[in-house]
């Protein structure tokens, strides 16, 4: 059997993981890639994982440069687990351009740079394998550049950062307030110390463009992405969601509509009867609809050291099996030829429709409530649903929660400055949008 070498750069979780995964089904893994896979190089910019990489095999190289590893010419896949998008981006490029593929588990760096990482993959005739940058060992990207090909997806929705859908579903469960949940999160480790990439989306919305781009074939557009956190989520919203039928979950949402592509990520009321809906704790899911396949939902852990090394290693098989022509014989790096991707334009949010969810504190008196539906009906927004709560406590006031029918953006917007004019609001008005996914 001929052999394969693998270069392996950062010994953090994924990393720890791909050598253990690795080194644990040595003989599966080769048996399917048909090459035998060696770990000869292994750049770890710290000594802490020495004993663990040694203890794999004492012939793996180890070094604090990991560029030592892109340059080692008997490295014949760089496999990249540092993070990051500036070092990182460096070393691919490097990688590339020593002509050797390059595996990677970073989502940022794919849905920034994605599109000069890939043109210069091509030039050298090698590629640049991700499928560990979205949604840990859920096999999405591998699904809709191949599984999925015979189809023209029509939208593609998914829960994919774990932190935030713990957090949710902590807030659900236990009524706790965000603080308190995002404090627990980063207690047991499922968020970082500073958590924004989390709990704004950020994260998320680094992984919904890559999936886009592979679902209607468009290069790579993170700045074009509307990005809105769950910080404003209160227990109350959890609350009279779920009174109404619905779940509110942090979703990424793309769809191709006449105007351009949708591509937003946000919280969002979620129908209890839907299968993403009864997406709990860290795990991730992704709905897609194809117009020949219907709805297919992909569901597993998002992240954590194997699983992700399950998607780490699954592109090393893929590489490795095709090493002696891969560019020819791997799907396109996007799942579409090159020269036919096309930059359609993304929808700004202010022309998405969507339904609404719209909580407002107003004074518990008459004539209020005709004025806040007047406003809504002069903005042409139909009302599905209007409860009115008990008063607050030792208030004069009252939570009135609002369903909306499917409306443009903008009208909502300018509904809500009006409505928050009124002397009889106290407060901001919360809005969250909803999707039914008919």
């Amino acid at each position: 059997m001929k052999s394969v070498n693998i270069g392996i750069c950062g010994v953090g979780t994924v990393g720890t993981g791909t050598l253990d995964v690795l080194s644990r089904n040595t003989q599966e893994i080769s048996a399917r890639a048909g090459k035998q896979i060696n770990i000869v190089h292994v750049g770890a910019r710290r000594d802490h994982k020495d004993d663990h990489i040694r203890a794999i095999s004492e012939d793996i190289t180890i070094s604090r440069d990991v560029f030592a590893v892109v340059n080692d010419k008997n490295v014949d896949v760089v496999v990249e687990l540092i993070g990051g998008t500036s070092v990182a981006k460096d070393l691919v490029e490097q990688a590339l351009q020593n002509g050797k593929h390059v595996v990677t588990a970073n989502k940022a760096l794919i849905a920034q740079h994605g599109n000069e990482l890939f043109a210069l993959a091509e030039k050298n005739n090698v590629v640049v394998a991700y499928e560990a940058a979205v949604a840990g060992g859920i096999p999405i990207i591998k699904a809709l550049k191949e599984g999925l090909s015979a189809n023209k997806i029509e939208f593609l929705a998914g829960i994919i950062n774990g932190t935030g859908n713990f957090i949710l579903t902590e807030m659900r469960d236990k009524k706790s307030a965000f603080g308190d949940v995002l404090a627990q999160a980063q207690a047991l480790g499922y968020a970082e110390a500073d958590p924004t990439f989390d709990i704004e989306g950020i994260d998320a919305a680094h992984k919904l463009v890559i999936l886009s781009a592979i679902a209607f074939g468009t290069p790579l557009q993170f700045d074009s992405v509307f990005t809105e956190g769950i910080t404003k989520i209160t227990t109350a919203d959890v609350d009279y969601a779920k009174e109404l039928g619905y779940e509110i979950k942090h979703l990424g949402v793309t769809q191709k509509r006449e105007g351009g592509i949708e591509l937003r990520v946000h919280p969002t009321l979620v129908p209890t009867t839907e299968m993403i809906a009864n997406v709990n704790g860290v795990m991730n899911a992704v709905m897609v609809k194809g117009d020949a396949v219907g709805p297919t939902l992909y569901y597993g852990p998002g992240a954590g050291a194997e699983p992700t090394a399950s998607a780490v290693i699954a592109d090393i098989v893929d590489v490795v099996r095709n090493s002696d022509d891969a560019p020819n014989h791997c799907a396109p790096h996007l799942g579409f030829d090159a020269a036919s991707l096309n930059a359609l334009p993304m929808l700004p949010i202010e022309e998405v429709e969507t339904a609404f969810y719209i909580r407002m504190t107003a004074q518990d008196k008459p004539g209020v409530l005709s004025e806040i539906t007047q406003i809504l009906s002069n903005a042409g927004i139909s009302i599905e649903a209007l409860v009115q709560k008990e008063p607050n406590e030792n208030e004069e006031t009252v939570p009135v929660i609002l369903l909306t029918q499917r409306v443009i953006e903008k009208q909502v917007i300018e509904a809500i400055q009006k409505i928050e004019a009124l002397d009889t609001i106290s407060d901001s008005v919360m809005r969250i949008r909803v999707e039914t996914f008919k």
